[in-house]
């Protein structure tokens, strides 16, 4: 054999302390052997090159070549290739990063997915009213995260505030007229959308979007709770005039008002009164306010997760085409609603002093377009089901409100991530 071993020589590695053997034949350089782990032999090694007291131990092998070593720049002590579960965590390390950066989207998109695979888990979670206890949830982190400058900020921010309310309730139902002059067949999609038009903003996306976006979270949390309780009044109002033509509706108001207090007035509340009275829960919070926000971001996937579940009888029920006009339809729609706060915004900005303007500020800014530009799903439903089919099949009317809902929250979702992502560059070219 060309690597004959003509002597051994008795060799303990300076790294374990553990003996091994180098061959004096200067042709031939057997690799260094350095135990670190849980793992075999990653690599072809004849067993009559390896001492009989290393071939029983089942550790992680970190191999150094001294041929190729040596003949590289790097000499005998170069770092060596690590074989096993170190290395596929490294390879990994891509796709790691993407779902840590993309975490809200995927998650929402996995709701979906789940709630299309599998509607038993979904229905079982509206059976217990798991949606409401997400909402709670994402309150009490609300509240958790919630500064007391934030509030201070949100204050200063009243007139981006009162806008954002005036949009909500007053401006954005307008809208409801354009999408009655579309024509699509069943008219109950069309007719759904419109309804969705009147909406207050959604319960909890809204919030916690502005959150992962760095906005002002105090003031969407304001714009969040002051819109859905004054929605009780100003809906059956919108409906009335923009969607019935003068056709009297009705809302539980009282049920939804009380639905409103316990999910979002309570936790809300219950979360700021335990970071004020315990130092400790503050400093855990501001530690780990990833942990928190992917925490929200699976609270909302229990949305998507529900809301498919249930309609997917219904979905799978009508045509393929059909309901893909409608899921563009909601798209478009919530397209338009961002281009016409992100001009309200610019336009307002530029009349009320410019870079200097309340308006200007990127905090309330970010909160105003978001929360603005979303509609909630659970008043609708209410909504439906007291108008006992005055507007066609229930069922009907809610299918698009559904696909809108989702619609919004994953763009939104994306939106903020590629904003997250450029002021990262931004950052990062700064430091340079």
């Amino acid at each position: 054999m060309a690597g004959t071993v003509q002597s051994l020589r008795h060799v303990t590695s300076p790294v374990t302390g553990i003996s091994t053997h180098r061959s004096g034949n200067r042709q031939f350089k057997p690799s260094h052997v350095i135990f670190s782990g849980n793992c075999s032999f990653g690599a072809s090694i004849s067993k009559s090159l390896v001492p009989r007291e290393l071939r029983s131990f089942t550790g992680t092998i970190v191999i150094r070549n001294s041929i190729n070593s040596d003949q590289g720049n790097g000499g005998p002590n170069q770092p060596g290739e690590k074989l096993g579960p170190f290395k596929f965590l490294v390879s990994a390390e891509p796709l790691l990063n993407f779902v840590s950066s993309n975490f809200l989207p995927l998650a929402l998109i996995g709701g979906v997915a789940l709630g299309l695979a599998n509607p038993s888990l979904g229905c079982l979670a509206h059976t217990y009213h798991v949606s409401k206890v997400s909402a709670f949830g994402i309150f009490i982190i609300s509240g958790l995260t919630l500064r007391s400058d934030e509030i201070g900020a949100a204050a200063e921010a009243w007139p981006v505030g009162l806008f954002g309310l005036a949009s909500i309730l007053l401006l954005t139902p307008f809208f409801s007229r354009v999408i009655l002059q579309l024509h699509l067949q069943p008219q109950e999609f069309v007719t759904g959308l419109a309804l969705f038009c009147c909406m207050p903003t959604t319960l909890s996306s809204g919030v916690a979007l502005t959150r992962l976006a760095g906005g002002n979270s105090a003031l969407a949390l304001a714009m969040t709770v002051i819109s859905n309780l004054l929605g009780i009044l100003f809906v059956p109002f919108s409906i009335s005039k923009l969607v019935a033509g003068g056709v009297g509706t009705s809302v539980p108001a009282g049920p939804l008002f009380k639905s409103l207090i316990v999910t979002l007035l309570i936790p809300l509340i219950i979360g700021k009164v335990f970071r004020e009275s315990f130092k400790g829960v503050a400093d855990f919070v501001d530690t780990n306010r990833k942990l928190l926000s992917n925490l929200n971001s699976l609270l909302l996937s229990l949305v998507p997760l529900i809301q498919v579940s249930r309609s997917r009888p219904l979905l799978l029920a009508v045509k393929p085409a059909v309901f893909l006009v409608a899921v563009v339809m909601g798209a478009l729609l919530h397209l338009i609603l961002l281009g016409f706060n992100a001009l309200s915004i610019q336009i307002l900005s530029s009349v009320s002093g410019g870079s200097k303007s309340v308006f200007a500020k990127k905090e309330s800014a970010t909160a105003l377009l978001l929360v603005a530009s979303q509609k909630t799903l659970p008043v609708l439903v209410a909504v439906v089901d007291q108008l006992g089919g005055v507007f066609g099949e229930s069922g009907l009317l809610v299918l698009p409100c559904v696909a809108a809902h989702l619609n919004q929250i994953i763009m939104d979702s994306f939106f903020v991530s590629f904003w997250n992502k450029k002021e990262q560059s931004v950052s990062n070219a700064k430091v340079a």
